[in-house]
């Protein structure tokens, strides 16, 4: 009886740790009057740590979006105004947001495979492995905890980029033993040759405007 008792108790913990992850996208649409000022606004551009475009959010894998906020909370990501932002939600915040985010952009799927990138640039995907991870279109990554990259804003991907070679800066930085050890291979030049050819590929990323009058 006392082994059946303790299974239930781990049984009930666990469905409890899974209701709290259940996403509603639904409740996600009322928890993103935060994001909208810079997510909601096309083509709106971040002056941190550089000037670029704030990143396309509709149609993204929601596993990589609750990852990312998660990082940006516990600091794994620097970025002073995600963290702040990031650092108010709860689990079950990130998860009805992230939610709401990949099934917000509904477009036609992209081909499995796009057109043939240029030499330079195939050795350069090549010597970083990128599809192994992202997929072969950079929209079906192997699992959705990886973010889609393809048609993602350029300027924003080379940040991202470079976030993952800087070390020791208290305010920017992005800590993934995968991402550094593949990027540190290449110059600046290179990954903002990278950030383009991917940027370029038709993908299934938007931005859709959102009113700040909810």
């Amino acid at each position: 009886m006392k082994k059946l008792l303790q299974m239930s108790f781990v049984l009930a913990a666990l469905l409890g740790a899974f209701a709290a992850q259940a996403q509603d996208a639904k409740a996600g649409e009322k928890k993103i009057s935060n994001c909208i000022g810079c997510h909601g606004i096309p083509g709106y551009q971040a002056s941190f740590p550089e000037i670029h475009k704030v990143p396309m959010l509709a149609g993204q894998n929601a596993k990589y979006i609750v990852s990312a906020l998660k990082s940006y909370a516990k600091g794994d990501r620097k970025h002073p105004t995600m963290h702040g932002q990031a650092a108010t939600l709860s689990d079950q915040d990130m998860a009805d947001i992230a939610a709401f985010y990949e099934q917000q952009a509904q477009v036609p799927a992209v081909p499995e495979v796009p057109a043939e990138a240029p030499a330079h640039v195939a050795e350069l995907l090549k010597k970083g492995a990128c599809v192994s991870c992202h997929g072969s279109n950079f929209s079906k990554p192997i699992d959705a905890s990886y973010p889609k990259l393809a048609g993602q804003f350029p300027d924003y991907l080379t940040v991202a980029l470079k976030a993952y070679k800087t070390e020791g800066n208290p305010l920017v930085g992005r800590s993934n033993a995968i991402m550094a050890g593949q990027v540190k291979q290449f110059s600046p030049a290179e990954l903002k040759t990278l950030a383009a050819y991917i940027g370029s590929l038709p993908g299934e990323l938007r931005t859709v405007p959102q009113s700040k009058f909810r």
